[in-house]
């Protein structure tokens, strides 16, 4: 899945670091990464199922520190560009050496941005 970003600040963050609230992030993605706005709703609403399926609001917590991540991510142009490219990098390697190189890449930055966001 690709996400354009129309405007360019360099590494700058396009919009300020959401609250961490369905509301919030699903605002945030709709400027940052609409292309993610079905993805972002179907994750919402198979964490509200479990949480009720289940008993428990982990699920909740847990989509909604994957969703903070990613929009941390998004939020910053350069950052987005090079996430998704490992990400893509990684889908059309051809040894498993490669993709576990470029795996490597998007794993590190999206712990950075969960870090960023806990660290709030």
């Amino acid at each position: 899945m690709s996400v354009q970003h129309t405007e360019t600040v360099g590494d700058r963050p396009l919009i300020p670091r959401p609250e961490r609230t369905p509301g919030a992030l699903r605002a945030a993605c709709t400027v940052v990464a609409p292309g993610l706005l079905a993805a972002y709703d179907q994750a919402k609403d198979q964490a509200l199922s479990e949480a009720v399926e289940h008993g428990s609001l982990k699920p909740v917590h847990a989509y909604l520190s994957h969703w903070a991540a990613l929009i941390e991510i998004e939020r910053h142009p350069v950052t987005a560009r090079e996430y998704h490219r490992a990400e893509y990098l990684a889908r059309i390697a051809t040894t498993a050496d490669e993709a576990q190189r470029h795996l490597r890449t998007a794993s590190s930055l999206y712990r950075q941005a969960a870090e960023a966001v806990r660290a709030e």
